[in-house]
């Protein structure tokens, strides 16, 4: 992965800002993006009249992190892909991207509380022991939890100084996000599908789903988070996001296909364009089990190497059919095991599939620490093997501004997929979901 963009220090880009003009007459360089460090504000309002009252604004550091004074400080404006109304909108997240074509994209989905910004956190490289400094993805507080909320809506975005696009999505199966998009007359306040009005339950059985393709679509690696060992039904949505992924194209094949399209108009060069823009992409999956309980009488008995081996042909039998059975999938559970066991595992764990990656249960100081390392240790351990992974690469080179671009189109083709509409019919006629 390459490194950051080369960027002026602070002191350089507050006296260039000062005075516009350089010595030879030449506008200064454009300022480098900026990295978003903290947790969005209620609203712009707020931020504004904060500006107002004379609040200092954030510091800043070399390469455009964003750095935050104090928690009372006012914090900088929402990247989500997405308003309330799920209308895509790339405006205000242009800035802080580049043409640099050296990225890659990290998404992660689950439903609440397994630890999916703190997985994102990790990643990005936030260190939570800095003193004032808030984490890129916001944590579940104790508020939140009892008061069983969601922390993230929609889908937020980060970059980190390695160009790494992480992506955060709201949480599936959450009964607040289903409170959210419904109305007293229990229909749903966001339009899933072509403006058609579905009740609020299906509208989030669908939303969910579209998710799931729309990150499998724009992702070079998609983290699958679930809570515990026993816990599949994230095994059985990412099984029908499979099956209802269906001409979602490559994004950057749209601007490949449509840039020779505008050249040309002979009806050969449209069918090949055509066939460009429906080869489609698919993100390498990585499942991930948080929060798995350990207990030092049975030896870590749910984290143990041959329980990790069993899980993984589980999840392997689960997803045979599957366009995760790929053998082009890298497997990091293999390397997950071999560094926690020795001459003891078979050769089951070298089969091929989809990675699979455990978590231990967090415990407070003091406790019993796993005996096949700790929850710090292996969510370093996570961090180091997805960054080093060889992600599914888009088929040719985009850089990240078209690939946002790209990202309004995509949505716009899973909203108006007519497979997940068949796969709506369908549930609407199973009687499971109110009319």
């Amino acid at each position: 992965m390459a490194g950051a963009p080369p960027s002026s220090s602070s002191s350089s880009s507050s006296s260039s800002s000062a005075n516009p003009s350089s010595s030879s007459g030449l506008p200064p360089p454009p300022p480098p993006p900026k990295i978003l460090l903290a947790k969005p504000s209620p609203g712009p309002a707020a931020a504004q009249d904060s500006s107002s009252a004379g609040a200092p604004p954030p510091s800043s550091v070399p390469g455009g992190v964003l750095l935050r004074p104090s928690r009372n400080a006012p914090q900088p404006g929402s990247l989500n892909l997405f308003s309330d109304t799920w209308e895509f909108h790339t405006e205000r997240i242009l800035p802080f991207l580049t043409d640099n074509t050296d990225f890659n994209v990290v998404g992660i989905i689950g439903p609440t509380g397994v630890g999916k910004s703190t997985i994102l956190n990790e990643l990005y490289g936030f260190d939570g022991s800095s003193p004032g400094m808030l984490p890129p993805f916001a944590t579940q507080s104790e508020e939140t939890i009892a008061m069983a909320k969601h922390c993230t809506a929609g889908v937020e975005l980060r970059v980190s100084s390695e160009r790494l696009i992480l992506l955060d999505a709201q949480p599936m199966f959450s009964p607040s996000v289903l409170v959210d998009m419904m109305r007293p007359d229990g229909l749903s306040t966001i339009s899933v599908l072509n403006g058609e009005s579905l009740s609020a339950d299906l509208a989030h059985e669908l939303l969910g789903i579209q998710i799931g393709v729309f990150l499998l679509s724009v992702c070079n690696v998609l983290l699958v988070a679930s809570e515990g060992i026993y816990d599949f039904s994230m095994w059985k949505l990412m099984l029908t996001v499979d099956l209802l992924k269906h001409d979602i194209p490559d994004p950057s094949m749209l601007t490949s296909a449509q840039s020779q399209a505008s050249t040309t108009g002979a009806e050969k060069d449209n069918k090949v364009n055509q066939q460009l823009t429906n080869e489609e992409h698919l993100a390498a999956p990585v499942f991930i089990h948080t929060k798995v309980p350990f207990s030092p009488r049975l030896q870590d008995r749910d984290l143990s190497p041959s329980n990790t081996v069993c899980l993984k042909s589980a999840l392997s039998k689960y997803l045979k059919s599957s366009s995760f059975a790929d053998d082009n999938f890298r497997d990091m559970a293999e390397e997950q095991v071999e560094s926690k066991s020795s001459d003891t595992m078979n050769n089951e764990s070298k089969s091929t599939g989809p990675s699979l990656f455990l978590l231990p249960l967090r415990t407070q100081d003091g406790c019993h620490k796993p005996l096949f390392g700790s929850y710090d240790s292996m969510l370093a351990q996570l961090r180091d093997q997805i960054l080093s992974m060889n992600g599914c690469s888009f088929v040719k080179p985009v850089s990240e501004r078209d690939w946002l671009r790209n990202l309004a189109k995509i949505w716009e083709l899973v909203k108006k997929s007519p497979v997940i509409s068949e796969y709506c019919k369908t549930l609407q006629r199973s009687g499971l979901f109110r009319r």
